[in-house]
């Protein structure tokens, strides 16, 4: 899912911290010269637009992008400018965070009817018929 695609959460700018370094890669003067890419860090046990539930959906959805001080740290670097980098970055911040506030569906056990039951046993036989008659007929 792309970061434009979803309707945008509004993250209050005391949620998270920037910090703007130079961009890796290829780029020639420029990325030696400007710093561009952007660091945005989200502390995820501070925060105030989650509850319990989805701060521990958060931490699982961030994986490796969590470290042990409990931030999320997200690098944007696709643009050459610092404001494309910075609204980037906060886009995909706010599509992790709208994934973390849906409640996954509780999937309720289900047991197979009689007839789908019979129907997968009646499959099961015709496809062994099949390989039996395939193979070459026995010489006693």
């Amino acid at each position: 899912m792309n970061a434009d695609t979803r309707a945008r959460l509004e993250i209050p700018e005391s949620e998270y911290t920037l910090s703007f370094v130079r961009s890796p890669g290829p780029g020639g003067q420029n990325v030696n010269k400007v710093a561009t890419a952007c660091e945005l860090r989200f502390p995820v046990g501070a925060t105030t637009l989650l509850d319990d539930a989805a701060r521990q959906r958060l931490r699982t959805l961030a994986g490796r992008r969590l470290t042990l001080l409990d931030e999320i740290v997200l690098e944007a670097h696709r643009h050459r400018s610092r404001e494309a980098n910075r609204r980037d970055a906060i886009g995909r911040l706010a599509v992790l965070i709208e994934r973390a506030r849906e409640v996954p569906k509780i999937r309720k056990p289900t047991r197979p009817t009689r007839g789908s039951r019979t129907r997968r046993l009646e499959g099961k036989r015709q496809r062994k018929d099949i390989k039996r008659l395939r193979s070459r007929p026995a010489f006693d």
